[in-house]
């Protein structure tokens, strides 16, 4: 599997960036990883690195982005943090990704089962937990009680964390103008996800200001 470049980076649209990271999620969960030479890549980006996206998710130990989307060395920034929240320093990393590092799409993944958000709910107060835990307030304050299920302990924690997805997705764009920018003119694309810990599989949240960008059918090594 090639190592992306700066040329084939250039390829790829925000629409192709999401359909590299769909048909990886499609091979992790059909247990078809590609065999790639992760050694070789090393070496192929030890000075320079092209990525195609920039993924914030949860610290949650089975939430690799990587690997839930069949990624190698090189191929997307991964940025984590608990209940995938966002801050000032999370924003500067996706204007580096995206401005400096020609990034073509932003990711916000949220996953099912999620104890952050769950914790959150339950308004656990731990050190510098409380802190970071306050920023899914909105997300709870978005969230019908009717989500709530006494059969179902994480039903509302997992509402919760799908309106926290949407959430920073809005956010993301009103917080940094750079991104901003670049959203609006077309060189960009925000999107969100939630990833069922069940299955293995990511549902993306509908997309729509996707929909000018022609799928590209020519094959680029990121997947």
């Amino acid at each position: 599997m090639r190592t992306l470049t700066k040329e084939l980076q250039d390829k790829i649209t925000p629409s192709k960036a999401l359909q590299l990271l769909q048909e990886g999620n499609r091979r992790f969960v059909s247990n078809l990883k590609i065999n790639r030479n992760l050694l070789q890549q090393m070496n192929e980006t030890m000075d320079g690195q092209h990525p195609f996206a920039v993924i914030l998710s949860c610290i949650d130990s089975r939430t690799s982005a990587e690997l839930i989307f069949d990624q190698g060395l090189g191929d997307v920034f991964s940025v984590r943090i608990a209940g995938n929240i966002l801050n000032e320093d999370i924003l500067g990393s996706m204007e580096f990704a995206c401005k400096v590092a020609g990034v073509k799409i932003v990711v916000v993944l949220g996953h099912t089962r999620c104890g952050a958000i769950a914790g959150a709910c339950n308004h656990v107060e731990m050190g510098n937990l409380t802190g970071l835990l306050k920023k899914v307030e909105p997300a709870i304050a978005m969230t019908s009680k009717s989500a709530e299920n006494p059969d179902d302990s994480y039903a509302f924690a997992n509402a919760v964390a799908g309106n926290n997805v949407h959430y920073v997705m809005d956010e993301i764009p009103k917080r940094s103008q750079i991104l901003e920018e670049m959203l609006n003119q077309g060189k960009i694309a925000i999107v969100g996800g939630m990833y069922d810990i069940e299955t293995g599989e990511v549902n993306f949240y509908e997309h729509p200001h996707l929909e000018h960008f022609e799928l590209e059918s020519e094959s680029i090594g990121a997947n």
